[in-house]
């Protein structure tokens, strides 16, 4: 990558991240209620705050400014590496979101490695085997993994896990074994996905002339499918991992309320009701970031599996 394209990737990524501020802050401006009267009601054990407090509130966290105003502030803010303070307990949104962020990143991984665990065997498995049992079940399980709404799933298993067979723990994250059943839940879904593009990409890479030729030379089939064959056909499978990423960061806001895990996505539920606007930003903000260098990552990692590919767009 030269420095040219370097450059016009990262305003690219800058002006993405823009867009996504810009319209996170846009969505909650305009979203009914008032945060100020929320905020104190919760603060009041529910008691009806007074007028003054409503508007000393409004004031002291500049509510009352227009929206241009409200939002130069707060990316001022941003820039200088402060995403504010949560109206709810005044803590720092920059320390709320690095207490959660393990937890999120601890399930996301879990439920990658899931999915590749179970996808990457059942599609080399369907792809040799072509129109047999073992093909038609793989898919046949691939459709239900998609169709299959993950917050279903995660309810079904702790029915039948935890609460018939008291195998795992129902909610919590507080050592392995409640890391199971969300990142199998999660992990599921993307799997169908993932097992359905290898049996695809390995059908077209087995019809290769190169594949025929290494047969033809002797090599065991072992050999020619993992070292030659896998290869070529993760090409196209890394470019969907990095795109599943939105699903798993999506996923993990219902999973993680599903299994009351204390991550980003109960972090975000929580601060969607209590209408804790900078919390709110802050990990909308966060995750654009995820998002954006995770396809970089991703256009990285495409280009070093398959040299022809120029990161500029250009194949040589």
């Amino acid at each position: 990558m030269n420095g040219q394209e370097l450059c016009k990737r990262l305003l690219t990524m800058a002006i993405v991240l823009l867009g996504v501020s810009l319209l996170t802050y846009g969505l909650i401006f305009i979203t009914p209620g008032d945060p100020a009267r929320t905020i104190l009601t919760q603060q009041m054990g529910g008691q009806i705050p007074s007028q003054e407090a409503v508007e000393q509130f409004r004031a002291e966290n500049g509510l009352d400014d227009p929206f241009l105003v409200q939002y130069a502030h707060w990316m001022g803010d941003v820039l200088q590496g402060d995403l504010g303070h949560s109206y709810y307990n005044d803590r720092s949104v920059s320390e709320m979101i690095i207490q959660r962020l393990p937890n999120t990143i601890v399930l996301a991984v879990a439920s990658i490695f899931v999915a590749l665990v179970i996808a990457i065997p059942a599609g080399i498995a369907s792809a040799r085997n072509p129109g047999s049992q073992a093909d038609y079940a793989a898919q046949i399980g691939s459709l239900i993994g998609v169709s299959m709404p993950n917050f279903w799933l995660g309810y079904l298993l702790i029915i039948v896990c935890s609460l018939r067979l008291n195998l795992f723990p129902v909610a919590g994250a507080a050592g392995l074994e409640h890391l199971i059943l969300p990142s199998l839940t999660l992990g599921s879904g993307m799997a169908a996905v993932i097992a359905r593009l290898v049996r695809t990409a390995m059908l077209d890479v087995l019809d290769d002339a190169y594949i025929q030729a290494a047969r033809a030379k002797g090599l065991r089939e072992r050999i020619i499918i993992y070292k030659h064959a896998l290869r070529n056909a993760l090409v196209p499978v890394v470019t969907i991992i990095g795109l599943q990423l939105s699903y798993v960061l999506n996923g993990a806001v219902v999973i993680e309320v599903v299994f009351q895990r204390p991550g980003l996505g109960t972090l975000l539920v929580d601060a969607i009701f209590a209408r804790d606007y900078p919390v709110v930003q802050g990990v909308t903000l966060l995750i654009g970031v995820i998002f954006v260098l995770m396809n970089f990552a991703v256009d990285l990692t495409y280009s070093r599996l398959d040299p022809r590919i120029d990161l500029g767009g250009d194949p040589t």
